[in-house]
């Protein structure tokens, strides 16, 4: 929430659609905004600001979604203050079963005036040229995922199962290079499944290869760089945790972070009782796979091997400490939980959430760059 007075200001709630914008204006001395609808395009949120003459008593919101941060940087080359605000933290009535354009921007204008709206960070247009290619990555993995499961499923439909190790090794693809059907249909079928997986693989290498030439580049080379120094934090993930952060000071404290990554554990408490639930996903999913997949890599002892003792080439000293001390603490903390949880993604889940905690230190001390 804004700590900001908004007294004073005109607050216009913005609506924003693929095609349109409904603009709700709320005067400083009016209770309730009065409404009207523009056409998204730069032409029209001009001839807007323009109407209203003192543009720094403007003050304009909308929902973060699908239409990015052009308009935020539209209004404020313009002169007008605006914040980006998050859609699933925007107070909503209970049994409110109403939802049109008009009632969504009075709404807007209302809360940011009451100062109720949580805002986000707008990273630099070169910020999210990175993150989008982060992102991208990750859909080629969750792609390639799929199309390997794929694959699985069909073989196992035909009662075909591979029960010699890890699935994806050499000797794996080797196997799945020998196997023969048959029939000319089921043959078929397997060739495409396989094709499929390929071409998604080539699809990743290529764009993890377009990533690498940002791990000692700005914008983030330089946080790249210390976030790999932690055990399970790769090259690549350190990039994608630094492209969807970019700002770690923006968070106050570790358990706002942690809040922020959605790795907390929800809570319905009411009287006496207490309870608390699974954790609550509300918040950067990106961020959130990339911790839980670099806490399975504490399920084992703490050392440095090779990976981990080249990515602290270059590094302070205090940074390498730092790496270490975290990684005795989260294997320890990984073998304790792992003894009471029977589900291991459960574990898996907490440490990601200490993790977290460590990150933010990391990059929220006062360490000189590499």
């Amino acid at each position: 929430m804004s700590s900001v007075s908004h007294r004073g200001f005109t607050h216009l709630g913005l609506d924003v659609s693929k095609d349109s914008i409904s603009v709700a204006v709320l005067e400083p001395d009016r209770d309730r905004a009065a409404v009207r609808k523009i056409s998204h395009d730069e032409g029209s949120v001009r001839r807007l600001i323009v109407g209203f003459g003192d543009r720094s008593r403007l003050w304009a919101c909308y929902e973060a979604g699908p239409t990015g941060y052009e308009l935020y940087r539209l209004l404020t080359g313009f002169g007008v203050r605006c914040d980006v605000v998050a859609p699933s933290l925007v107070p909503k009535r209970r049994g409110d079963r109403v939802k049109t354009d008009d009632r969504d921007a009075r709404k807007l204008a209302g809360l940011h005036r009451a100062g109720e709206l949580a805002v986000v960070a707008v990273p630099s247009p070169a910020q999210e040229a990175v993150r989008d290619l982060c992102r991208t990555r990750g859909d080629m993995v969750e792609d390639l995922t799929q199309a390997r499961n794929r694959l699985n499923h069909f073989l196992l439909r035909h009662a075909i199962v591979w029960r010699d190790g890890s699935n994806w090794t050499l000797r794996h693809r080797r196997w799945l290079a020998g196997l023969h059907f048959d029939d000319r249909a089921l043959a078929t079928t397997f060739g495409h499944y396989r094709a499929a997986v390929e071409v998604r693989e080539h699809s990743l290498e290529a764009v993890e290869g377009d990533l690498a030439r940002y791990y000692d580049e700005p914008p983030f080379g330089a946080q790249s760089h210390r976030l790999a120094a932690y055990r399970g934090v790769t090259r690549m993930g350190g990039l994608c945790l630094a492209a969807e952060i970019f700002d770690w000071h923006r968070f106050p404290a570790a358990r706002s972070f942690m809040s922020f990554t959605g790795l907390v554990p929800s809570e319905h408490s009411s009287g006496l009782h207490e309870h608390r639930g699974n954790i609550t996903h509300a918040g950067n999913r990106h961020v959130r796979a990339q911790l839980v997949e670099a806490a399975w890599s504490y399920r084992h002892r703490p050392h440095i091997g090779a990976g981990i003792a080249a990515r602290h080439q270059g590094l302070a000293p205090e940074v390498i400490a730092r790496a270490w001390h975290a990684q005795l603490r989260l294997s320890r903390r990984f073998h304790h939980l792992a003894a009471r949880k029977n589900v291991r993604s459960v574990v898996a889940a907490a440490v990601a959430r200490e993790l977290a905690g460590f990150l933010w230190a990391e990059m929220t001390a006062d360490t000189a760059s590499p």
